[in-house]
Formats: C-alpha cells, sequence, structure tokens
C-alpha cells in the first residue's frame, strides 16, 4: 500500500516559539515565501463585508487576473491556487500522475487523497505518459525553469497538464498563461494572488485554462470562491502595473543582497525565486536552530539534510538576519 510522505509546510511559528521561546513579535518568520511589503490594502467599501459578491464584481476580477497574467483564456478564481490544487484531481478519473520533483507538497498530496497513484519524477521527461502531470515553475524550493516551449511539448504526451506558477509573478517571459489560447485543451495553469502582492492571509488565486476545462474548474470553484475584500483588494492590486514593476525591481535586489549574506555564512545557493532562497548548509536541522536562537524561523525539508529555505526580510529586520546569520 502506498504511503503519502508528511504535508509539511512553512508558517509554523507557533512550534518555533514553543520550543525557542519569545513572543510572536520578536520572531522574524523567513518560512514562506512571502512579499513582505505587502500591497497597501485601499479603504473597502460596507458592500464589500455585508454582500455577497454578485457577478459583475467576480467579472471585474476575472478581467483583471487576465489582463495582468497577459491571458486570452477565461481565469477562474479559487481560495487560494490551494483551492485550485485541491479541486483538480476530480477534472479526471482516477489514474497515474507525475509530479516533478521536489516541490510543493501539496499537489500529490491532493492527488493521493483523490484516489491519484502518484510517481514522484525528476524531470519531464519522466513525466511523458502519465494521464496528469504536476510542473511547478519556477519550481519551490530549487528554482528550476522550464520554458514555455518545453512544457507545450510535455503537454501533448499528457492527458492532464498543471502548471504551478505561483512564484512567476517576477519571471512573466516564464509564463505559460500568454500561450494557452492556442495550446493543447489539457492544461491548467495556477497562478497566486497572495505571494506577490503579500497579502496571503486574503486566500486567492486563479486558474487559467481553455473554456471547457475553465467551465468544469469553475464549476468546482462554486458560486462564492472568493470573499468581497479579496475581490476589492485584488481587482485594483492586478490592474497596478507601476506596483508590480517597482516591487519586481526589490525583490530581486533583496534576493541579491540575500545570497550575498547566506554566501558569507558558508552556504552555496541552490536556487529559488526572488520570493525565496534555498541554500545547501553542511547540516539543515543545525542551521536553522542557530537561526531560531535568534528567533529567526527557516524552512527545511524532509527529503534533504543540507537544504534551508530562506523568505525575504522586511527593510526593518535586515539587521536581525544579518546577526543571525553571522553567528550561524
Amino acid at each position: 500500500m502506498e504511503h503519502a510522505s508528511p504535508r509539511d509546510h512553512g508558517g509554523d511559528l507557533d512550534a518555533a516559539i514553543r520550543r525557542f521561546g519569545g513572543a510572536a513579535r520578536d520572531w522574524l518568520d523567513l518560512s514562506t515565501g512571502i512579499n513582505p511589503a505587502a500591497y497597501p490594502v485601499p479603504p473597502l467599501s460596507a458592500e464589500a463585508f455585508t454582500r455577497l459578491p454578485d457577478r459583475s464584481a467576480m467579472d471585474a476580477l476575472a478581467r483583471a487576473a487576465q489582463q495582468a497574467y497577459g491571458a486570452l483564456v477565461p481565469a477562474i478564481a479559487f481560495n487560494g491556487a490551494q483551492g485550485a490544487i485541491q479541486a483538480i484531481p476530480h477534472l479526471h478519473a482516477p489514474g497515474r500522475a507525475a509530479v516533478v520533483s521536489p516541490t510543493y507538497n501539496e499537489h500529490a498530496g491532493a492527488l493521493r487523497a483523490a484516489g491519484w497513484t502518484v510517481d514522484t519524477v525528476p524531470d519531464l521527461k519522466a513525466a511523458e505518459g502519465a494521464d496528469l502531470a504536476v510542473v511547478v515553475n519556477p519550481n519551490n524550493p530549487d528554482g528550476r525553469r522550464w520554458t514555455p516551449d518545453a512544457l507545450l511539448a510535455l503537454a501533448r504526451a499528457e492527458g492532464l497538464l498543471v502548471v504551478d506558477e505561483s512564484f512567476a509573478d517576477t519571471e512573466t517571459d516564464l509564463s505559460l498563461v500568454p500561450h494557452l489560447h492556442d495550446a493543447p485543451e489539457g492544461i491548467v495553469v495556477l497562478r497566486s494572488f497572495g505571494k506577490f502582492y503579500g497579502l496571503a492571509g486574503l486566500r486567492l488565486g486563479f486558474a487559467l485554462a481553455q473554456p471547457k476545462l475553465a467551465a468544469l474548474l469553475a464549476e468546482r470553484a462554486g458560486p462564492w470562491p472568493v470573499s468581497g475584500p479579496a475581490i476589492e483588494v485584488a481587482t485594483r492590486a492586478l490592474a497596478d502595473r507601476g506596483w508590480h514593476a517597482a516591487t519586481t525591481a526589490r525583490l530581486i535586489g533583496d534576493a541579491a543582497r540575500l545570497d550575498r549574506l547566506a554566501q558569507a555564512a558558508g552556504w552555496t545557493p541552490v536556487g529559488g525565486t526572488p520570493l525565496f532562497r534555498t541554500y545547501a548548509t553542511p547540516d539543515a536541522a543545525t542551521a536553522r536552530d542557530a537561526l531560531a536562537r535568534h528567533h529567526v524561523w527557516s524552512r527545511i525539508f524532509p527529503y534533504s539534510d543540507s537544504w534551508l529555505r530562506l523568505g525575504l526580510p522586511p527593510s526593518e529586520s535586515w539587521p536581525q538576519l544579518e546577526r543571525a546569520l553571522t553567528a550561524a
């Protein structure tokens, strides 16, 4: 009998506090890949809280997502990209799924929970021929990247291809979304709103696909998949291209700064994105604990004894991180 691997995640700051002490305000939580300088939330209407979202508001959100992501296909809103991840296994009768790994473990977890047989495979070639294949692009946590052409070639060899672009906002040339309208029909691309915009608590993401597949996704999402406040904030944020450009430049610069600090501590960059960086350390658990003693929380992985991942700190917290890395 096949057993699922643990569905471990970052963001478990309570566990760090229990073990290493301190209050939440003392801690720098870098265990997730969320933009630390969030989009400024505008004043919201009373109706965002008191009324069910109406169709015109949902349509406006979908148009904003299409324009932001360069899509000529429908964009279906979900309760985070995670909502779409949990819906996708039910689009197809269970069969064999191939997940290019190591990667975000919820893809395999959701598929197994829905009755799929899941193979974790090392590359696109090994994923060919599956009933469903999952590729995270850029990948979490090692930052591997695949071109749209490589993914389109894989799509022609699959029943259903899921491309998770949750960390692609800073790399528009990498995205498969602008190619979907004339690509094979069995492709779903996922986008996360909360990570790049720093508003993970809004719980908003999108699944983009050609109309027939998009209709099945919309049925799975239900009539009110996201909240009124999320709709109002995201409709405005997705249209703010100036903020997007400035934020992309800042994240790229901060990621390079983090790499320099980590290398000075003797760690070797594995890869990542402008929202998180993964390093090879002499011993990941030891490195995590050394940082935690300075109230900096990081992420390690059950499949690697050396990999440690860090998100980016807010601007005022760089000194705390620098002290922790110097001591580590």
